[in-house]
């Protein structure tokens, strides 16, 4: 059984929410649709459920003996989630009376709610089982990292089209431009302008903060721009480091003052500031650090991506 979602586009008065998003989901795969808030991601549920009709494409579903564009007829179950909630209804129960249905597909909106960690373990492991007896599950949130427990892949919406779509890993490592960088986690996200010519190996930038000089990834020319435009580059938290005498100057060697440390849990966020330059480092353990105290950053080349606007 596939879910195939084609050209499917909403217009609320004079607004576009959805535009020509188009995808397929196959029989046992969890897919997990994010986007900010007011991006479409419950619309878009309810069109697949049938609950509201799109301005223009369709939703079908293609089984070994049909196919259909009715799905009530095909197994495609309600929402299950906060557009859905009736009033008094928690979490847990929206996400049992999923669990209970005998629908092939299940929309799930808004995850997981206010449970505790515990729960909803326990209900990834039941999603996870139906997911492995030939349903479909299709889950939306703003989460990446709640859907990351759950989805095998991601469908990521943005300025109401589909921007990227692939492995969870994927978006988080190789976001597709500046929105998905948002909306995949912390990231730290500056703008920098190019200095290298488009055919160097490993183009070289400066910040417009901090004026520093960074190395950045070797990427595809269309990505770069032109040379007298400016680029966002984003490099995550946990490929900062931070040392007292860093030793390899090839890594972007940078200056920086510690402006703060946040303990959360299995790691620790350090924020820094790199001659105007904000940025923060995720790391296991502080040792010998202050807030106030100088210290050197290393962001080695290959972590920097360069992003499209």
């Amino acid at each position: 059984m596939t879910v195939k979602v084609n050209r499917v586009s909403k217009r609320i008065g004079d607004n576009w929410v959805l535009r020509d998003i188009e995808l397929s989901v196959e029989a046992g795969e969890i897919l997990g649709i994010l986007g900010a808030t007011a991006s479409g991601k419950s619309i878009l549920l309810r069109i697949i459920a049938g609950n509201e009709k799109p301005s223009m494409g369709d939703v079908m579903v293609i089984g070994s003996t049909h196919l259909s564009a009715r799905r009530a007829k095909s197994g495609i179950g309600a929402i299950f989630g906060s557009s859905s909630a009736s009033d008094g209804e928690t979490t847990a129960q929206l996400l049992d009376e999923a669990l209970a249905s005998s629908a092939n597909v299940i929309l799930i909106d808004d995850l997981f709610g206010d449970l505790d960690q515990m729960r909803r373990e326990n209900y990834i492991a039941k999603f996870r089982e139906l997911a492995a007896a030939g349903r479909i599950v299709i889950a939306a949130s703003n989460d990446l990292h709640e859907l990351a427990r759950i989805c095998d892949h991601l469908a990521v919406l943005a300025g109401s089209e589909l921007v990227q779509r692939g492995f969870v890993q994927e978006v988080y490592e190789n976001p597709a431009n500046v929105a998905v960088a948002r909306l995949a986690g912390r990231n730290n996200l500056f703008q920098a302008r190019r200095l290298s010519s488009t055919n160097a190996d490993l183009p070289e930038f400066q910040a417009l903060v901090g004026d520093h000089h960074l190395t950045a990834r070797s990427t595809e020319k269309a990505a770069l721009g032109a040379i007298n435009r400016n680029v966002t580059l984003a490099v995550r938290p946990e490929h900062i480091s931070i040392s007292f005498e860093a030793a390899f100057p090839e890594d972007n060697i940078i200056k920086a003052v510690v402006t703060g440390i946040r303990f959360t849990g299995h790691t620790t966020i350090v924020s820094l500031n790199a001659n105007g330059l904000a940025l923060e480092a995720r790391v296991f353990r502080v040792v010998g650090l202050n807030v106030g105290e100088e210290c050197m950053i290393a962001i080695p080349p290959h972590r920097i991506l360069v992003l499209k606007d």
